[in-house]
């Protein structure tokens, strides 16, 4: 069967599907691909259920101690343990503002290395390095993002801590959020150097040349026309890499100070502190049976509370992204 269209012929549809073993076999694809998308779905909704479930339980067992937590029943626990003085689950001292106000202070630290840091050789890389400092500069730069967050937790912690914070700041103590900030911070450039470039990159290059032809310089270029086209794009990077600093552990457990489960309500980043992963690393290095049952299930409970704030961040972000975002 044909069909006439302008005066040629076109086979029929069904010619033009192929034979029925193709069909079959791009069925199969497309069945396969919508499967690991529905796995990937169902694996994302499990683990916020899970948190969720397990937090809730956290909550209910502190105002209602389990039989197995006799000392925990004996202390008289309930929500006012959320809002003390120190993190200590051991004690059954919960107070989750000692690690938020930690993270907070941990991640300003690291934005305010990995912020300026990171954009400067973004634009550099982008706007001023030719190709061939660009494919050398580049690479060395993300060098940084395959270094183990361990190795930069003990680089903090043996170098940056006495021969940087200490040497500033010598009433600080010798492990601070200060030098885990400082930490984070090297770790999280590489990240925000590299969406960054790629956001400025992707600017039209008629947009700078519309610019050079009315007389700016490149400085001009680079400041109003480039930065501000790219603005979406510089967000996401900045979100990404809070994001990131957030979501550290290995760094700030190693440079923060705060051992032993324990860390003492602080707002001055030359203190000895935790942050929300810190604290989960280093209370679940005690899940051997050394700890309750409810100060395992403050695990939950703040990793929860991770997961809302990382969620609102990345929700946020996207909405200004939406709302920013030009296209060309």
């Amino acid at each position: 069967m044909t069909t006439t269209l302008g005066g040629g012929s076109l086979e029929s549809a069904g010619v033009l599907a192929g034979s029925r073993r193709r069909q079959v076999r791009e069925q199969l694809v497309r069945y396969l691909v919508a499967a690991a998308a529905l796995t990937s779905v169902l694996i994302t909704g499990g683990i916020v259920g899970s948190l969720l479930y397990r937090a809730v339980e956290f909550l209910i067992n502190l105002a209602n101690p389990p039989a197995v937590d006799l000392e925990a029943a004996r202390e008289g626990i309930g929500f006012a343990n959320l809002w003390s003085d120190q993190w200590a689950p051991r004690f059954y001292q919960f107070d989750i503002k000692t690690l938020l106000v930690g993270s907070v202070i941990v991640t300003i630290v690291a934005m305010v290395v990995a912020g300026p840091v990171g954009l400067g050789a973004a634009v550099y890389l982008s706007e001023y390095a030719n190709d061939r400092v660009r494919k050398v500069v580049k690479p060395v730069l993300e060098v940084l993002a395959g270094i183990p967050s361990v190795v930069l937790g003990f680089f903090a912690l043996r170098w940056i801590a006495p021969n940087i914070v200490q040497r500033v700041f010598v009433e600080a103590d010798a492990q601070s959020l200060l030098a885990a900030g400082l930490g984070v911070g090297l770790l999280t450039i590489p990240l925000m150097a590299s969406i960054s470039e790629d956001a400025m990159r992707s600017v039209p290059r008629s947009l700078r040349e519309a610019s050079a032809g009315l007389g700016a310089r490149h400085k001009t270029t680079t400041l109003s026309v480039v930065l501000p086209a790219a603005v979406s794009g510089l967000v996401a990077a900045f979100i990404v890499a809070v994001s990131r600093a957030i979501g550290e552990t290995m760094v700030v457990f190693l440079a923060a100070g705060a051992s032993g489960n324990s860390a003492q309500f602080t707002l001055s980043p030359l203190e000895r502190g935790s942050t929300m992963t810190a604290a989960m690393a280093s209370q679940a290095s005690g899940t051997d049976g050394t700890i309750s049952e409810l100060s395992f299930g403050s695990l939950f409970f703040v990793g929860f509370v991770l997961f809302v704030i990382t969620f609102t961040l990345n929700l946020i972000a996207a909405g200004f992204v939406r709302r920013v975002r030009q296209v060309y």
